[in-house]
């Protein structure tokens, strides 16, 4: 993919239109009513939301004021983005990841060179305080190195209004792994988007986990690109939502090069009147022989208002691969809840263990301890006490 410069950005955002759902992509998230808080980030603050307790290699906190660099480990980068610093893998034709690429002001670099691996992960933690944050991160992994990167983006209160917009470029060399975690946990008046994007090179791995537990409405794309031969991909993403929330995933598994694998699961469950959508795409080269690719979305309603929407897809150019998909759509067994009340349990105490139960082969996925039993009661605390 080319190169675009922050002034190609500019120009192209200027031409594209606001996404409507005639738009294949958008078809089940409306933007009307979308007014970004502002065009200009809000610097009148830099408070933070509270932290995970992580015992960290590195430590930064981003607001729309500017970023800290608070710890750095020796021999790797962990800086300021440059300003002139232009985007290789994300695309041209979606207007808020241009726009992001025209406006950001506040982006991080990390850069672990050949060899290098880390035993304590890096910990990123960006708080949105009101206005427009544009958000932006280049991650490049040498070949050999291997650590942890963890992306927490949140806001200072419950009751921020504001639009946030995140890129995220991902570049994992040969034999280099990555274990990235993003969680997303902004208040319910923020419109949040979001482009994710990776390139995968021979006998690499990605080990990417996704929490999105926060915003109003929104889009976030999250695309792999397994581009050498033995390239491994893993996504796991955890969601849940409530009151008036919106979420959209967009999920794309590429398959360029022989013998690689990829397999993305996403479970959700929504309360109230929330609302998600889940689209997937599994495309296999016609010199990607030996995939083996797997995706998945199940949704738990909890509610009778509650409503999912699943769209997998294959585009499969090669003739020796397996592929497969796989999504589903239910409410709380009555007769498992009942089973559970009946020994003392309240109906809210029941739910909860019946949606730990449903997240349990996702959240037994994330190898990282302390962000499994971060995300585990998240989701816990989602359910009413009483």
């Amino acid at each position: 993919m080319a190169t675009i410069t922050r002034e190609d950005a500019a120009k192209r955002y200027a031409e594209l239109p606001l996404p409507t759902t005639a738009d294949e992509h958008w078809r089940f998230t409306d933007l009307r009513g979308f007014e970004p808080a502002s065009d200009t980030p809000n610097v009148s603050g830099g408070s933070a939301a509270p932290a995970l307790d992580l015992d960290v290699a590195g430590r930064a906190h981003v607001t729309e004021s500017g970023i800290e660099i608070l710890s750095a480990p020796d021999g790797v980068t962990f800086e300021p983005l440059p300003a002139d610093y232009d985007a290789t893998i994300v695309p041209d034709d979606d207007r808020f990841a241009v726009e992001n690429l025209a406006r950001w002001q506040h982006g991080l670099l990390v850069h672990v060179p050949k060899g290098v691996v880390l035993e304590k992960p890096l910990y990123v933690q960006v708080t949105s305080n009101g206005g427009s944050l544009y958000w932006r991160m280049v991650v490049r992994a040498d070949e050999g190195a291997r650590f942890t990167l963890i992306e927490d983006l949140s806001s200072a209160g419950d009751d921020v209004v504001a639009y946030t917009n995140a890129v995220v470029e991902l570049f994992v060399e040969a034999q280099a792994k990555i274990e990235y975690v993003s969680l997303q946990n902004l208040s319910r008046e923020t419109w949040h988007f979001g482009r994710h994007r990776a390139l995968l090179e021979r006998d690499s791995e990605l080990d990417w986990v996704l929490g999105g537990f926060g915003s109003k409405r929104g889009k976030v794309w999250i695309e792999n690109d397994l581009v050498g031969e033995g390239a491994t991909s893993r996504v796991t993403g955890a969601y849940f939502a409530d009151g008036d929330q919106h979420l959209d995933y967009d999920t794309f598994q590429e398959h360029a090069a022989p013998n690689t694998e990829s397999d993305f699961a996403f479970k959700g469950a929504l309360r109230e009147r929330a609302s998600a959508v889940w689209r997937g795409m599994i495309r296999v080269e016609e010199n990607a022989q030996k995939t083996n690719a797997y995706q998945e979305n199940r949704n738990l309603l909890l509610s009778n208002e509650a409503h999912a929407d699943s769209i997998p897809g294959l585009e499969i150019m090669a003739n020796d691969v397996r592929c497969t998909h796989g999504a589903t759509l239910g409410r709380i067994d009555r007769e498992e809840l009942f089973y559970l009340m009946a020994r003392g349990l309240s109906r809210a105490e029941a739910e909860r263990l019946i949606v730990r139960g449903f997240f349990q082969d996702v959240l037994d996925r994330i190898e990282l301890e302390p962000v499994r039993l971060a995300l585990g009661e998240a989701l816990e605390a989602r359910i009413p006490q009483a």
